[in-house]
């Protein structure tokens, strides 16, 4: 029997189509539905607009909705894989969040297009089939969300957005794409070495700050996070993770407040390391409280501290990164 499959779309450039003025706008029918008899794939298809919005509208109720929809499609509907069409500004963000908390084991793959459905070379419908074929494939059980972009397959913990327009913009950095689509078939050659699930019952504390430093960065944004108040604050440090001396009285106000502070590079390769023992050094950042997390970039940093802070755990928060 052929596997069942479902098809979320969500928006974004693959749902969309360039006007004659060479603008690029949601259609009011996804332009995909119309082309899915092109598509080579052994299952029975069935598919959802949950939403149709550009990717910067995406919200953390939109990736809310996804997952109650996707354990319902799994837990209670029966379906053997799901695919997401999703817009490429935020995709790495939504593919993340549902990699951390969905609780399913089936495969979820999700993708979308630089180029709408009429441009020329446009991606949208092969890199659609090639979703298919990952959700379809035996082997992408228990990888978590794969996103699937360009005939590759990338791990949704490190992959990013590289380019503003190039079909081939999503990269992992450090460590490249776990696998391939070639022709109709779907090959893996690397895997995670440790695999992250924190599924969620509720949302209640989501009010976690991203803080990006410069040279000369002062205590302004810092010191007013820590007297309005939030859940949390990752921070995109310098080079292996250190702060410009100028803006330490905003972590220490953000520590003495009970509030977590997340470090990461601002650098998209390599982690972070507590290596530089001076004033604003990772050495004297880590000794005060701050956590140090393992090659996550700022907004992936982000939705796990989210993820973590809306669950009991075990042990304290550092260790989770």
């Amino acid at each position: 029997m052929a596997k069942k499959l479902l098809i979320l779309h969500t928006g974004g450039t693959i749902s969309m189509s360039e006007g004659k003025d060479g603008k690029v706008s949601p259609s009011a029918e996804n332009p995909l539905v119309a082309l899915l008899h092109k598509l080579n794939h052994p299952a029975q298809l069935h598919q959802e607009a949950i939403f149709n919005l550009p990717s910067p509208h995406i919200t953390l109720d939109h990736w809310w909705q996804l997952k109650e929809r996707i354990e319902q499609a799994v837990q209670q509907e029966g379906f053997d894989g799901i695919v997401i069409t999703h817009g490429t500004d935020t995709l790495e963000e939504t593919a993340y969040f549902l990699d951390l908390a969905l609780n399913v084991d089936i495969p979820v793959a999700i993708t979308g297009a630089m180029r709408s459905s009429n441009e020329l070379g446009s991606d949208g419908l092969i890199n659609l089939q090639n979703a298919i074929l990952v959700a379809l494939c035996a082997e992408s059980q228990h990888k978590g969300v794969l996103v699937v972009m360009n005939d590759e397959i990338h791990h949704a913990k490190f992959v990013t957005k590289t380019h503003t327009t190039n079909v081939a913009t999503f990269q992992t950095p450090t460590f490249g794409p776990c696998g391939l689509v070639a022709k109709n078939r779907v090959i893996y050659f690397q895997q995670l070495n440790h695999y992250e699930r924190f599924p969620v019952a509720h949302l209640h504390k989501t009010n976690v700050q991203l803080v990006k430093s410069y040279a000369g960065m002062d205590s302004f944004l810092l010191t007013q996070l820590a007297q309005q108040g939030c859940d949390g604050v990752v921070i995109e440090a310098l080079g292996a993770g250190n702060l410009p001396p100028t803006c330490l009285e905003g972590i220490s106000a953000l520590l003495a407040a009970k509030i977590p502070v997340v470090l990461v590079s601002r650098a998209f390769n390599g982690i972070t390391q507590d290596v530089y023992d001076y004033l604003g050094g990772g050495k004297q950042l880590k000794q005060q409280g701050v956590i140090f997390t393992q090659g996550l970039s700022g907004q992936k940093a982000r939705i796990k501290l989210l993820v973590l802070l809306n669950q009991p755990l075990n042990s304290s928060l550092r260790d989770y990164f």
